[in-house]
């Protein structure tokens, strides 16, 4: 076999396995015991969730929600959060029968995670004078970090920073006025988010690469095991059509990739 059609194939294989295992019945029971799919969105990450001019939600997490919802045929209803924490606490309190989250351990403790639909790039965000170059210099004594509370960015620095010290922002998307108002000297969160900050306030810039990759999955409360199957193959299935990076084209996001095939 020629080695250029062995990733076409497996992809094939992967599209064929995730349509036949949600071509079975869903259960629906598990995945809408309200009679609705109430859905977390989270407005705190905009690669996942923007606002329209009316304010109503759009973005690959409400495409997502909105064919899951058709697909087991109950009516979806978007419930909407302005930062992670609140987001994924709706969801382990069963407050929501679905969620769209940073797959973190912490997090996994209290929820069903799938594998990954889409992997986004966390940066840093420092003042143009800062002497502070690059991703490995932020980890400094007398350093200061402000991230989203709760965010995947919180959870991951707290477990990996040694001599750095953590400011916390009400949400995701405060970081960088939070920053600027405190005169702290890094902001932390998602590329994106950070470099329109940077165009929004000036004076700023990003450090050079990444710091973290997070891998962002569907949640679902525990207990529902049928449900979490179900929407393991559905998720596997809608990054194998197109369907995710169809959304993030029409959606024009940038700074996020399709995650991988699950193994």
């Amino acid at each position: 076999m020629h080695y250029l059609l062995r990733p076409l194939l497996c992809l094939g294989l992967v599209a064929t396995l995730a349509a036949c295992a949600t071509s079975s019945p869903p259960p629906v029971a598990e995945l809408a015991p309200t009679g609705k799919l109430r859905a977390a969105i989270n407005f705190g990450n905009p690669i996942l969730a923007l606002r329209n001019a009316d304010g109503t939600p759009r973005g690959v997490s409400v495409d997502l929600a909105n064919e899951l919802g058709r697909r087991i045929g109950v009516p979806v209803e978007l419930v909407t959060f302005t930062s992670a924490g609140v987001s994924v606490d709706a969801v382990t309190k069963g407050q929501v029968d679905i969620g769209f989250v940073a797959i973190d351990p912490v997090r996994g403790a209290g929820m069903y995670q799938t594998a990954p639909y889409v992997v986004i790039e966390g940066a840093y965000l420092v003042k143009n004078a800062s002497p502070i170059t690059r991703n490995e210099d932020v980890d400094k004594p007398g350093v200061r970090i402000v991230v989203g509370n709760a965010s995947a960015y919180d959870l991951y620095l707290t477990r990996e920073l040694k001599n750095a010290k953590l400011v916390k922002a009400p949400t995701s998307p405060a970081v960088t006025d939070v920053f600027l108002a405190q005169n702290v000297e890094v902001a932390a969160g998602v590329k994106q988010q950070l470099e329109a900050d940077a165009k929004r306030v000036g004076g700023v810039r990003l450090l050079p690469g990444r710091f973290m990759v997070i891998n962002q999955a569907m949640g679902l409360p525990k207990g529902r095991d049928a449900a979490a199957r179900y929407v393991e193959s559905f998720i596997e299935e809608m990054k194998a059509s197109g369907f995710v990076a169809e959304a993030l084209a029409r959606h024009k996001i940038e700074g996020a990739a399709v995650a991988g095939p699950h193994r």
